[in-house]
């Protein structure tokens, strides 16, 4: 048997996570990713299939005072961004969709921006 890469494993662990998690458009669903990379995070309302808010390191202005793109201080900015946008859109509470991720680092810091930026969950 092959043993399955840890990105294959991710998925399975998000697939489990996303028989229960779902979005509506009233508490939509708040998906972070992060590649080795950049991090990304959508709110997404699930029973339209339509992305509300997204955030990322992608973008040029988050990129200007940033050491790096994908570190935890960079989590921490991705999450406050995400969070005023969201509540700039009237969302006030999010499903956390952690993407398959372990709940530390990264997520746990992008997660914790998020609730000090108003966003609850």
């Amino acid at each position: 048997m092959k043993k399955k890469s840890r990105n294959d494993m991710r998925v399975v662990r998000h697939r489990r996570l996303r028989r229960t998690l779902s979005g509506t458009a009233g508490v939509p669903r708040m998906a972070v990713y992060h590649s080795l990379s950049h991090i990304y995070v959508q709110i997404i309302d699930d029973d339209l299939g339509h992305t509300l808010v997204s955030a990322s390191t992608l973008e040029k202005t988050v990129q200007g005072g940033l050491k790096g793109t994908c570190n935890v201080e960079t989590a921490r900015v991705i999450g406050k961004l995400a969070a005023e946008r969201a509540r700039a859109k009237g969302i006030e509470s999010v499903v956390f969709d952690r993407g398959g991720h372990m709940y530390h680092g990264k997520v746990k810091a992008l997660a914790d921006a998020a609730r000090e930026a108003g966003l609850r969950f």
